[in-house]
């Protein structure tokens, strides 16, 4: 934009309005500039004015027009039609973009050069050290958690550290800003902040040292009696209710109220804070905890759900607080629940009472850790056959808070993948070596400071024999469906993998599920020295797009040690078989999950119901306010879900038989 000096005439009707400046001739206004609209202005240092022609409409609908009126200006760049009302103290060193509204704020100044929160270090999982992650604002929870659990590899965190500190010093500046379409109204102090465009500040106490992403497609909102200092907020999160974020990174469509309370921890997409308290945690998507009293504390965690009242330790009293856990993905904790880290929770478990014995159930997922007597029983595979996890798998896709299009995180929402198939392998394993060392009457094993009840024990391993079977015909069938086959050679053809990539170990890079000889390439590439941050996040992007194909590389190789046969030798009835097991697998574990919802509508879910009248008055009460177990949507879905699979089976069963040898 063109600006020009101000004329002797403008300074003179400026004046008579109240307006001063320690040198008019530092003073530049746009062409065509008005006057009218600058009124109890002080200016000193460089400033720069845009043309103020618009009225804006306010909450409640108040026309008020665009200007500078009651304020005070030091060094700063005010865009066209911008509106900046009753600045109690000053505002110091920021370009403030076209159409922003600035109104009864206290200070917003950029002090000295900073970085805007890029380059803090955070001592996640360990307030001990160790750990520090440096944040900035392209970080993600792959990133983050290669960072944070490859310390083993101390030449490639240094290569990463060392661009993204190249990255925070090419952000440092002596001058802050403040884009365009932005809201700030009646905050507090401002200092050395950057704030994207579409932005909304209303009522926010303090913000310290930070940069907020908010952008058009996703603004960011801050709300009454927020405190943040030394942060990275991303794209579309929302803060309120007097919430404290400090030295954190906050990711793409999250949300805190309700006064929680945030420390030394990193953030990633959709999390959720209420009322309770997060410190030095490594918090990866889906990490959501609504209840008081409820403390995470020096673990990682992702598509967590933490019950009222859960809190871990993460010392013991000898060299402080030192020591840190693991909840895998889809862990929950239930009300009052609690964990003496170090421990090692397995994926999709419950976690039910107090824990104190440094349980690690990470090869023995979707299982319950339940509290008896002081000890910690653990029935494994139960969380299979729930409705509480099939619903938390079908609802998390729903709730993406992400509006950005740019995301940073890459997220994989299967419930049954290779990496948690994988640990149901290994389980399996796991628990026919205990009933073989223990013999098959045990009645009680150990089991990594937890026991194992023999019924527990044996119902665990055809669970997971279940969840294999459907895993593996689902791979298969997503194979073979909608394909000509004629002849086993297009069957042997459409079975081979696209790609080589896939075999071996899987790893969840805390929302990212890939195989981990891949995630070494990308290690390797890193301390190289030949990828860049933007390189780096390809490669993530680029895992995570290719998920199918390396499923199915792996799905294969366990097919084939099921069949007993390469793909190259597998017969027509060996495939038959495998639907025919996928069939039964799918139809067991939705029976299962359909009597779990049964429960939901038995007598006792009735109490409280009907309070005043009798059993007939309860039942009709309860179907008015839940509804039937009939009509209930999940139900329907459930019943839906069986037919529609069963049918694909014998859809798939029929074409197979039209093949010829």
């Amino acid at each position: 934009m063109s600006y020009r000096k101000l004329t002797t005439p403008e300074i003179a009707q400026l004046e008579l309005q109240g307006c001063t400046a320690r040198d008019w001739k530092t003073i530049e206004v746009a062409q065509d500039f008005d006057t009218q609209y600058v009124q109890d202005a002080h200016f000193s240092g460089c400033v720069r004015l845009g043309s103020f022609h618009r009225e804006v409409t306010l909450p409640g609908g108040l026309m008020v027009h665009t200007g500078v009126y009651h304020a005070t200006l030091h060094n700063c760049e005010v865009g066209n039609d911008a509106r900046l009302y009753n600045i109690h103290n000053y505002i110091a060193n920021y370009r403030i973009g076209d159409n922003t509204c600035i109104e009864n704020v206290n200070a917003i100044l950029v002090d000295g050069r900073t970085t805007f929160g890029n380059g803090v270090r955070v001592p996640v999982m360990n307030e001990g050290g160790g750990r520090e992650i440096p944040i900035f604002n392209g970080l993600s929870a792959s990133l983050a958690y290669i960072l944070t659990l490859y310390r083993h590899r101390p030449k490639m965190i240094g290569e990463v550290e060392r661009q993204i500190d190249a990255y925070a010093e090419s952000q440092a500046a002596e001058m802050g800003e403040i884009g365009s379409h932005v809201r700030i109204l009646n905050c507090g102090s401002i200092k050395n902040v950057k704030i994207g465009d579409f932005a909304e500040l209303t009522g926010v106490s303090r913000l310290k040292n930070g940069t907020i992403n908010s952008n058009e497609s996703a603004p960011v909102r801050l709300g009454s009696g927020v405190k943040c200092s030394d942060f990275i907020i991303c794209s579309g999160v929302e803060i309120g209710d007097s919430t404290l974020v400090d030295k954190c990174f906050v990711g793409q469509g999250c949300i805190f109220d309700k006064h929680y309370s945030a420390g030394e921890s990193l953030f990633f997409s959709n999390c959720q804070g209420m009322h309770g308290e997060a410190c030095a945690i490594f918090a990866g998507p889906y990490t959501v905890t609504h209840h008081k009293s409820t403390l995470l504390i020096a673990g990682m965690f992702s598509f967590l759900n933490a019950g009222s009242g859960s809190n871990q330790s993460n010392h013991m009293y000898k060299l402080g607080p030192i020591h840190q856990g693991i909840a895998e993905r889809g862990a929950k904790t239930t009300s009052d629940s609690y964990l003496l880290w170090p421990s090692k929770i397995g994926a999709f478990s419950l976690v039910m009472g107090r824990h104190t014995h440094h349980s690690d159930t990470s090869d023995l997922p979707f299982s319950y850790l339940i509290e008896n007597n002081s000890e910690s029983y653990l029935v494994p595979g139960a969380n299979l056959r729930t409705v509480g996890t099939i619903r938390d798998a079908q609802k998390w896709p729903k709730r993406d808070n992400r509006k950005d299009p740019n995301k940073l995180d890459q997220i994989n929402f299967n419930l049954l993948s290779p990496y948690t198939v994988q640990k149901m392998w290994r389980g399996r394993e796991v628990l026919g070596e205990l009933q073989a060392l223990s013999g098959e009457n045990t009645e009680v094993y150990g089991y990594k400071n937890c026991k194992i009840r023999n019924s527990s024990l044996v119902h665990g391993r055809e669970l997971y024999k279940i969840g294999i079977q459907k895993f593996l015909g689902n791979s298969l069938i997503s194979r073979l469906e909608d394909k000509d086959l004629k002849t086993m050679d297009d069957v042997r053809a459409a079975l081979r993998p696209d790609s080589a990539i896939g075999s071996g170990d899987w790893v969840d890079l805390a929302g990212l599920i890939a195989p981990k000889n891949e995630v070494k390439r990308l290690l390797d590439d890193i301390e190289n020295g030949s990828l860049t941050l933007a390189a780096i996040h390809d490669r993530l992007v680029e895992m995570h797009k290719n998920y199918y194909s390396y499923e199915w590389t792996w799905a294969l190789e366990k097919l084939e040690q099921v069949w007993g046969c390469s793909v190259e030798q597998v017969n027509l009835d060996c495939i038959r078989e495998t639907v025919r097991r996928w069939q039964e697998a799918v139809v067991q574990l939705d029976k299962m999950v359909y009597n779990d919802a049964r429960k939901e509508f038995d007598l006792n879910s009735q109490t409280g119901f009907g309070v005043d009248g009798d059993r007939e008055q309860a039942e009709a009460d309860f179907e008015e306010v839940r509804g039937s177990f009939e009509s209930n949507a999940f139900v329907k879905a459930v019943l839906e879900h069986i037919e529609r699979k069963t049918a694909l089976g014998e859809k798939i069963l029929a074409q197979l038989e039209r093949v010829k040898e």
